[in-house]
């Protein structure tokens, strides 16, 4: 059975309710809180940049970050390498 709860969520200066798995609440609001986080930076950093503007630099941070992580947790070369080192052991023990 799913454990839904509705919540309110403050980004930006606005109150967003949505309703969420209650498993998830922890995280939804510490997602929100770093979005807000993200924003208060860089509306200090740049007083005379409208918000509307701000919000994409925002959305371009989260999206940097997740592609570094992602880059950093990217296995598959290390995989190959495994690969290619096991054929060559396969290889020679049964030329053995």
């Amino acid at each position: 059975m799913d454990d839904k709860i509705k919540i309110n969520l403050p980004i930006a200066d606005l109150i967003y309710p949505i309703t969420i798995n209650r498993e998830e609440e922890q995280m939804v609001r510490e997602a929100a809180k770093q979005v807000n986080i993200w924003l208060n930076e860089y509306r200090e950093r740049y007083k005379s940049i409208d918000p509307e503007r701000i919000m994409p630099m925002v959305a371009y941070q989260f999206s940097l970050e997740k592609l570094k992580l992602k880059q950093r947790n990217d296995t598959a070369p290390y995989m190959e390498k495994i690969k290619e080192l096991t054929e060559l052991l396969e290889n020679y023990f049964q030329e053995k």
